[in-house]
């Protein structure tokens, strides 16, 4: 930690507050990075410049998913003077569903409540129609979902989006970086810089930057032509490139390409491929309601026939199966 932590800009207003509306399932470490920087700045100003509050629809203990938590606040008995609510969830925000708090949202959105997403809380957002003509983002796992769910939306893969009056990240860490950059607007970089450094996480990253690895470091590849060709596929799920193609825009022969992924991989090149379109067919089976005809679809499959041969050959059982698993049917 500094030695000599740079002091707030001069601010004499009362304190902000900021709500974190819990929902079932949220992750422990998704809130901490938003809270503990908070807290650190009160710390080292020595004053209370942020006010924490805990709510959840219905109130009570919110238990994470590692079975820590906190004691709540009822939101829809709770003042409303918050400066941003942020709604954390984990799990499947795409699926949840609790009237109580959608009527609650949507109540601060109509007392001008400036609102925020931590992980999946801008998709819980989002389906209320509380991320209309916003620009934001979610945690990389829901993106491709939302996006079929809902195409108007102007949903980013960024570490954390600020638009106006809404205020999102894509949780874990990503929590930390926001809120570092909230707390600079108001009391100036050094500062924020000094709340980051206490947390030893030594470099502020800008709200742009990748949620995700790139292909070349997920799968450890050292071989340009070969991250060429795994970042085209991985762009292309949907309306798949044929070897011919990928040879052409890699420029390289397709002996090559073969030869590459044998070596490097340990499989043929389309082998490889299929398994990145039923990787992300299996993503959005658990994590939209699309139905399978539309996965099937979305992932390069002309038909449900030739995509539950595929998926069930990778993953030992049928898509529908899959899914009933999942929902518990």
């Amino acid at each position: 930690m500094p030695d000599t932590p740079a002091a707030p800009q001069h601010d004499t207003s009362p304190p902000r507050v900021i709500a974190f509306v819990l929902t079932p399932g949220y992750a422990l470490m998704s809130l901490a990075s938003a809270v503990e920087p908070l807290r650190a700045a009160n710390l080292l100003a020595g004053r209370e410049l942020y006010r924490i509050r805990f709510l959840s629809a219905g109130g009570g203990f919110a238990a994470s998913t590692a079975g820590g938590g906190f004691p709540c606040e009822d939101l829809a008995a709770a003042t409303a003077d918050f400066d941003i609510a942020f709604v954390v969830a984990g799990g499947n925000p795409l699926r949840y569903e609790d009237p109580a708090l959608a009527r609650a949202l949507r109540g601060l959105h109509a007392r001008k409540v400036p609102l925020g997403g931590i992980s999946g809380g801008a998709a819980i957002l989002a389906r209320h129609g509380l991320m209309a003509n916003r620009r934001f983002t979610v945690h990389w796992l829901h993106i491709d979902a939302l996006q079929e769910l809902h195409p108007d939306l102007a949903v980013e893969r960024a570490l954390f989006v600020i638009d106006r009056d809404r205020f999102t990240c894509a949780g874990g860490v990503a929590a930390m970086d926001m809120m570092c950059a909230i707390i600079a607007a108001r009391h100036g970089a050094d500062f924020a810089r000094s709340v980051s450094d206490w947390f030893i996480h030594p470099r502020l990253r800008a709200a742009g930057e990748p949620q995700q690895l790139d292909p070349a470091r997920r799968y450890n590849l050292h071989h340009p032509v070969l991250e060429s060709v795994v970042g085209m596929m991985s762009s292309h799920l949907a309306d798949p490139l044929s070897p011919a193609q990928l040879a052409q825009l890699s420029g390289a022969s397709l002996r090559q390409l073969q030869r590459l992924f044998r070596d490097h991989l340990d499989r043929p090149m389309m082998q490889f491929y299929r398994e990145l379109r039923l990787d992300k067919a299996e993503e959005l089976l658990e994590q939209s309601s699309l139905g399978i005809l539309d996965i099937a679809l979305s992932t390069g499959f002309s038909s449900v026939a030739h995509f539950t041969r595929g998926f069930a050959a990778r993953f030992g059982e049928p898509p529908a199966r899959r899914r009933r698993k999942i929902r518990g049917g």
